[in-house]
């Protein structure tokens, strides 16, 4: 290359005067996630409360797959049973997200994981997770005998 043509080349890359780097860094500003004032309004009104230190949530849909977030952002009223969860959702299998629970609940103590275990074999026998109110005694009477004995009772006294 010509030296004459580099020398010029070099003295327009200059920013400032002799010592000064030839280039300026121009650092991009990132963007901060900022929540859309609607959203957050509506919020508001919901009258809903951040819940820290949730880990992980996951979501059982109607086809088989699970919806887990990590490290969501968790707002509820209770009394409204309203749950808001701000996220990245990423989709698993029944399997992948059980194995992430018991790893998690180990530390709770063995009958959590029996339980888990029943929640388990359900998914996998493909009768679903509503098969755990077993214990669940059946009903004896309807509510209108038990009125009609029970009135029954307080004419014999």
């Amino acid at each position: 290359m010509n030296p004459e043509k580099l020398a010029k080349l070099q003295s327009q890359v200059r920013t400032g005067g002799k010592g000064t780097p030839r280039r300026k860094i121009v650092k991009s500003a990132k963007p901060v996630a900022k929540e859309d004032p609607k959203l957050a309004s509506t919020l508001k009104q919901l009258n809903v409360q951040v819940i820290s230190d949730v880990e992980t949530i996951n979501m059982f849909k109607d086809d088989g797959k699970v919806l887990g977030f990590n490290a969501p952002r968790l707002s509820a009223n209770l009394e409204a049973n309203t749950f808001v969860i701000a996220g990245k959702p990423a989709e698993k299998s029944p399997e992948q997200a059980l194995s992430d629970v018991i790893s998690r609940i180990g530390s709770f103590g063995p009958e959590s994981l029996s339980q888990l275990a029943k929640m388990a074999e359900g998914l996998q026998g493909g009768s679903g997770v509503g098969d755990i109110d077993d214990d669940i005694p059946d009903l004896v009477a309807s509510g209108e005998e038990a009125v009609d004995s029970k009135t029954d009772l307080d004419a014999a006294d």
